[in-house]
């Protein structure tokens, strides 16, 4: 009988050694679902912001253009003798 009641105390931790695997694999799977959740939100608020930067960017006249710009007009005031500058508190 002794043989019989090692076999059955085998069996009880087998199961209860699925059951735990089983509990783990769950647990596992929950966490990494949240962490993938979370990593789609973030992905998705970078994708909005780089779409804001880039209508913001359409918006805006580049740098470069506006001193080609400014000097042009500098230009043109200087050429019909009118001054414009502005003057620049130091």
């Amino acid at each position: 009988m002794k043989k019989k009641e090692k076999d059955v105390e085998k069996e009880i931790g087998l199961e209860d050694l699925a059951i735990m695997v089983t509990k783990g694999f769950d647990d596992m799977e929950k966490r990494i679902g949240e962490r993938f959740d979370r990593l789609e939100k973030g992905q998705a608020a970078m994708e909005k912001g780089q779409e804001e930067i880039k209508m913001d960017l359409g918006r805006r006249v580049s740098i470069f253009d506006h001193k080609e710009l400014e000097f042009r007009v500098e230009r043109l005031e200087e050429k019909v003798g009118i001054s414009h500058r502005k003057h620049r508190i130091a």
